[in-house]
């Protein structure tokens, strides 16, 4: 059996996550939102009148959901592959996939309160 597996290549591998990320940008809607997400919320991060650590740990937070809904959409691109009919355990691994995104957006905004709690001493 051969397994569709190419030559290994710091160089290759880094067009083929280029050409996921580009992919994955042009075909998934909820990639964009979590994209303006970073943006918008990373630059408030950098805005705030935080210290460093604290605008580090806001803005590293905004990667959770960004990589939870990679994982998702790469679960689902899976899922469409083997079935295209509907099936009980598709669709449990597909919500699986989104209750990974909500729970990484639930986890972002827990940080951020915290953390901005914690900054400016209101606890």
């Amino acid at each position: 059996m051969k397994l569709n597996k190419p030559k290994h290549s710091l160089f290759k591998n880094g067009i083929y996550a280029l050409e996921g990320f580009i992919d994955i940008t042009k075909n998934e809607t909820s990639f964009k939102w979590q994209l303006l997400l970073l943006s918008v919320m990373g630059l408030v991060a950098w805005v705030l009148p935080l210290s460093f650590g604290y605008s580090s740990i806001l803005f590293i937070s905004l990667f959770l959901p960004l990589l939870a809904e990679i994982t998702n959409s790469s679960i689902e691109r899976v899922v469409d592959l083997v079935t295209s009919d509907y099936h009980i355990l598709a669709k449990r691994a597909k919500d699986v996939g989104a209750t990974l995104v909500l729970v990484s957006l639930i986890v972002t905004a827990l940080v951020w309160i915290f953390t901005l709690f914690v900054a400016f001493e209101l606890v």
